[in-house]
């Protein structure tokens, strides 16, 4: 999420990936950083130890987020 703020407040179109786990923290971190309801793509937890089929869909459903988002931005 540190990231993607960084590169937002410098003018780059970025999306986090967070897992489930992790939705909350990554909105209040986006809050307390003057992003309120800062949009991110939300996978399933964990993503350690995953093989890479799992990987590959995990990959697949933050795609079907992270695209529309992006585009949502430059029209």
């Amino acid at each position: 999420m540190h990231d993607a703020i960084a590169a937002e407040t410098r003018g780059i179109p970025a999306v986090a990936i967070i897992t489930d786990r992790f939705a909350r923290t990554a909105q209040a971190v986006s809050d307390l950083n003057g992003l309120k309801g800062y949009p991110f793509a939300v996978i399933e937890h964990p993503v350690a130890n995953n093989d890479d089929t799992v990987l590959r869909e995990k990959a697949r459903a933050a795609m079907r987020e992270i695209v529309p988002m992006l585009l949502a931005r430059h029209t």
